[in-house]
């Protein structure tokens, strides 16, 4: 999973693995008036339950956007150069969305939105503005709450839908700010269900919904909607091909991964989360020439060194095969332990895994069922808890 620094201002390229292809997606950030500025980008979703009777577009807008908020963070960045005897600082301002999520003042939003920051304001509708501090921040899958006095003003709370009802094909709404548009309006389906992006801090984020909806910088931390007003989604990335700009494809952190962690966010400031120590991959119909005996599962292809993986003996690829996918050949690590089960219950997809995974308490041992070449076997691994960020695989 590789990384590309570009200057917009700045532009995180992430690779995640998707389907069993790799797809690059794109954290835009909007330089305004940048003396050292950073801007964030995110696409817009929505979607509502198939063959229901939704709003219209400009319902869901006039319900729904003065609970979308214009978040601004200031940072200082270090400007020195390596022989430069007196430190220099830059200060800028990125830029990005938010959703107010209750009467208390809470608003969720994407962590790098407010990555670095050094203060953080956020401006209504109606345009007044007002501090905002942080409640706590998840790196891990790049979600973060912010809080602002809820007797500042009135607050118009959005409702959170079930993003486990979405399917493909439902209609999507994003409001957000692209290029400091506030409350821009775009349309679109959800193109995709399952899809996986990195986080910038390298951990993977499941159950990504992809939708087709216009989006450009500043619409990070903005809400995905279903057609029924729900936010179904926090737009997070995009897919740019190679291009400076939006190609259609954009990918949205499911409500429900927020709905889990935004108690410990607001108990305790972060998010203690299961961790393995593997990459994997999904097995799928696709890889019946492989042989690989199993039709699912978690393909483990790396194993971090001195990961509860590695201490418990979970094997990793270690050769390279061609599989035929619906959009060409690809190259598959194969060769390494296929995860079936997790104490006794069907593991059958590298996303199912990490989400039955976080959910375990570090320290707990669990029970890993595997396939290794022909044989299946049963190991003991005892959880960790997720560093702060992805160490190296051995």
């Amino acid at each position: 999973m590789g990384r590309e620094i570009r200057t917009i201002s700045i532009s995180r390229v992430l690779a995640a693995l998707v389907g069993g292809g790799i797809v690059a997606a794109v954290l835009l950030a909007l330089g305004v008036q940048r003396e050292s500025t950073v801007t964030t980008v995110v696409e817009d979703v929505h979607s509502g339950p198939s063959g229901s009777v939704g709003l219209t577009a400009q319902q869901i807008y006039v319900r729904d956007a003065p609970g979308v908020v214009f978040v601004t963070a200031k940072v200082v960045e270090d400007a020195s150069s390596p022989f430069d005897p007196f430190p220099t600082q830059q200060s800028g301002s990125q830029t990005g969305s938010g959703i107010v999520i209750a009467r208390n003042g809470t608003i969720l939003t994407n962590a790098h939105v407010i990555d670095g920051a050094v203060k953080i304001t956020v401006e209504f509708a109606g345009g007044d503005t007002v501090a905002a501090t942080v409640i706590g921040k998840d790196p891990d899958d790049d979600l973060a709450l912010l809080k602002v006095d809820p007797a500042s003003r009135h607050l118009d709370v959005l409702a959170l839908g079930n993003s486990s009802t979405v399917e493909v094909g439902d209609p999507t709404v994003a409001i957000g700010n692209p290029f400091d548009l506030q409350r821009t309006l775009t349309t679109g389906v959800v193109s995709a269900l399952q899809r996986e992006i990195t986080a910038p801090n390298g951990f993977t984020v499941g159950n990504v919904i992809q939708t087709d909806a216009p989006i450009n910088p500043g619409n990070s931390g903005g809400p995905l909607i279903n057609a029924e007003g729900q936010v179904i989604g926090i737009n997070s990335q995009i897919e740019t091909n190679g291009s400076d700009g939006n190609v259609g494809i954009g990918f949205a952190i499911p409500i429900n991964t927020a709905k889990f962690v935004i108690p410990q966010l607001e108990r305790y400031g972060k998010v203690t989360e299961g961790y393995l120590g593997v990459g994997t991959l999904s097995v799928t119909p696709s890889f019946a020439s492989l042989h690989l005996g199993s039709s699912y599962g978690a393909l483990v292809e790396t194993v971090v060194h001195g990961s509860p993986a590695a201490k418990a003996g979970l094997r990793p690829s270690n050769q390279s095969s061609p599989v035929t996918l619906a959009d060409g050949i690809t190259q598959v690590a194969v060769g390494g332990d296929i995860i079936v089960s997790l104490d006794g219950k069907p593991i059958a997809s590298n996303a199912a895994l990490e989400a039955a995974i976080i959910h375990e308490r570090p320290g707990q041992t669990v029970m890993l069922g595997i396939v290794r070449g022909r044989r299946h076997l049963t190991l003991p691994l005892t959880v960790a808890t997720r560093p702060e960020s992805l160490p190296s695989s051995g």
